[in-house]
Formats: structure tokens, C-alpha cells, sequence
């Protein structure tokens, strides 16, 4: 009797390890790709500095899918795991990504250029989500795509859709919108320098509030020396910041809507996610001086492990065929913004000088 009690007691413990142990087994297939393809997207920009390996590993994800060489697996084995990695890695990138930002940079722009950035992530918000809305974009796209193009690209993304419940295939569209349009950018904006007559510094400025993701800031300002690029970051980071408190705002609102629609209180999903929590913790870490060097440097090779393996994890779920079956609406309407935020940022920038 007593080794049945023994057994019965052990039963459940076993049953855990069981699962996680098959848990483990279907998330390392995708995992694994996942791992190659940071390592490949590191390393295609390492020989060419001008593409960034966050937009590298959301092409590679969209090639994985979409190549008859590895679509299967996209669709088979790598699955469970390119799904943890498009929600779990995300969100870790995303906390990581707040030992990038110190309040004492972004004080030192001033509270005229601090007022402009904010004015310019409002006004894109506002208006890339009315052009959504225009354009007739279906469930939460006109939002992620606001949030995407406004603050800080795809991690802007992953994050508001965690607030809003989005389910992960609603993600990839404005993932693949969001980093198209970066990449147009990087192209693009380094052309208009000298016709704009733009000395470097108002450039960089002009990157830093227009350009949607951190590596495709640091591509685009990087063709206009250091000054450029330095300005342009702490731009960027002042935009990534906003995360935050746009994120609470939708929170709130979401609560809002359930309350009014229930008649009620019931159950809601958090006001801020815990990994947004984490980011503001991470910020405050910086600012307060407790990360020393080392650790900063080991934070931003993870972050950009965790985030290029969730941008991969994400490409692999955008399929060719049904973007383009859905028409070119989308896509205009993301160019659309793209021309907002862009003439958004000049403004701002010049105004700045």
C-alpha cells in the first residue's frame, strides 16, 4: 500500500516532466531554424552593412515559407517552435530592448524636441490608424499598423497585440507592411539628403523620427557619417519610450470596450503586459547606472538574438500567394503612411534646427 501511495504521489511530477519534455522536443525543430537563420542574417550583414538583420531574418522567414524546399517544414515540424518565437522571443526582445534607452539622453534633446517627437508619434499614430480605417483594412490591423509605423516597427507591434488579445497569423501583415516600408526608407531617405538640403545632423534627426525600426534607423543615418547616426538614435529612442504609455492607452480602452459591452466588470487582460513592465524596469536600470558596460553589451546581443529569432518566427508565416490574392489596398494604404510619417519627421526635424 505504501508504494501505491508512493507511485500515486510521484504520478504527477512525472506527468510534468513527461510534457515538458515533449514540449521541448516539438518546440526544437523551429527553434533550431530559428537559430540558423539569426546566425545567417548576422552574417549577410556583417559582408553588407547597409541591410539590417532584423529586415534579413523577416526575409528569410518569408522565403522559408514560401521556398518548396522548406515550406513543408515551415508548415510541419519548425511550426510549434517559429510560434514560441514570434510571441515568446518577441516579448524578451522587447524587455532587453529597454537597456538601450537612458532618460538622461533623451532629457538632454530639450522639451521643445521632446514636445516635436511626441507630436510626431501622435500624429502618425492618429493618421496611419484613419488611413487603416480609410483603406478598410480588416480587425486590428489599422492599429497595429499605427503602432508599428509610429513608434518602433515590429516589436511596436508584437506588443500592442498582446494588449489586444491579436491573434499571431493578425500579426503578420502589418510585420510584413511595417518592415517593407523600413526598407523602402533606407533606401530612400539617404537620396533626398542633399536635394532636401539637409546638413547631417537635421537628417539624422529626420531618420530617427520617420524611420520605423531601430536597425533600419541605424542603416539609413549610418550612410551620413556618425554625427548623423547619433542623432538619429537618440531620436529613435526617444519614439521607443512612447511604447509604453500608447500600449497602457490602448490597455485602458480595451477595458473601456468590455466594460461598456458587458455592462459589467468581468475579467481583462492586463492595462500594461508584464514584458512591458519589464521594459520600463530595464530603462530605469540604464538610467540609474546599476548595468555595468558588460552587461549592456551581453543585453543587446541577446536582445537582437531574441527579436531577429521572433522576426524569422513571424516572416515564416506570411505566404506570398495570400498577400497578393488580398490586393494591392494594403500595400497603398502602408505607402500612404509611410509618406505621413516621413513628411511627419521632416518637419519635426527641421523645426528642431
Amino acid at each position: 500500500m505504501t508504494t501505491t501511495r508512493a507511485t500515486a504521489q510521484a504520478e504527477p511530477g512525472l506527468s510534468a516532466a513527461i510534457r515538458r519534455r515533449d514540449r521541448l522536443r516539438a518546440l526544437a525543430p523551429g527553434l533550431a531554424a530559428c537559430a540558423v537563420a539569426v546566425a545567417s542574417a548576422f552574417g549577410i550583414h556583417a559582408l553588407l552593412p547597409s541591410l539590417p538583420a532584423m529586415t534579413l531574418a523577416v526575409v528569410l522567414g518569408i522565403a522559408a515559407a514560401n521556398v518548396p524546399g522548406t515550406a513543408a517544414w515551415v508548415g510541419g515540424a519548425w511550426q510549434p517552435g517559429l510560434r514560441f518565437a514570434g510571441k515568446h522571443l518577441m516579448r524578451a526582445g522587447i524587455v532587453l530592448l529597454g537597456l538601450k534607452l537612458s532618460l538622461g539622453d533623451i532629457a538632454a534633446l530639450g522639451w521643445q524636441a521632446l514636445g516635436l517627437i511626441v507630436a510626431v508619434v501622435l500624429l502618425a499614430f492618429a493618421g496611419t490608424y484613419a488611413l487603416g480605417k480609410l483603406f478598410k483594412l480588416p480587425g486590428d490591423a489599422p492599429l497595429l499598423i499605427a503602432t508599428g509605423f509610429s513608434i518602433c516597427g515590429a516589436s511596436a507591434i508584437g506588443a500592442m497585440a498582446a494588449v489586444r488579445g491579436t491573434k499571431h497569423q493578425d500579426t503578420v501583415l502589418p510585420v510584413a507592411l511595417v518592415t517593407l516600408c523600413g526598407t523602402l526608407a533606407i533606401g530612400t531617405l539617404p537620396l533626398l539628403m542633399h536635394p532636401l538640403g539637409l546638413d547631417t545632423v537635421t537628417f539624422g534627426r529626420w531618420v530617427g523620427a520617420s524611420v520605423h525600426d531601430v536597425g533600419q534607423v541605424v542603416a539609413a543615418a549610418q550612410t551620413a557619417g556618425t554625427v548623423a547616426l547619433g542623432a538619429a538614435v537618440v531620436i529613435k529612442l526617444t519614439r521607443v519610450v512612447l511604447l509604453a504609455p500608447i500600449v497602457a492607452s490602448a490597455g485602458l480602452w480595451q477595458r473601456f470596450q468590455r466594460v461598456r459591452g458587458s455592462g459589467g466588470p468581468g475579467t481583462f487582460p492586463p492595462i500594461v503586459p508584464l514584458f512591458v513592465v519589464g521594459f520600463l524596469a530595464m530603462i530605469v536600470l540604464r538610467t540609474l547606472g546599476w548595468a555595468p558596460p558588460p552587461v549592456l553589451d551581453l543585453g543587446g546581443l541577446a536582445q537582437e538574438i531574441a527579436l531577429g529569432a521572433a522576426l524569422f518566427g513571424l516572416g515564416s508565416a506570411v505566404r506570398v500567394r495570400e498577400l497578393l490574392h488580398a490586393g494591392p489596398r494594403s500595400l497603398v494604404m502602408a505607402l500612404c503612411a509611410w509618406a505621413l510619417i516621413a513628411a511627419l519627421g521632416l518637419g519635426a526635424a527641421w523645426m528642431m534646427a
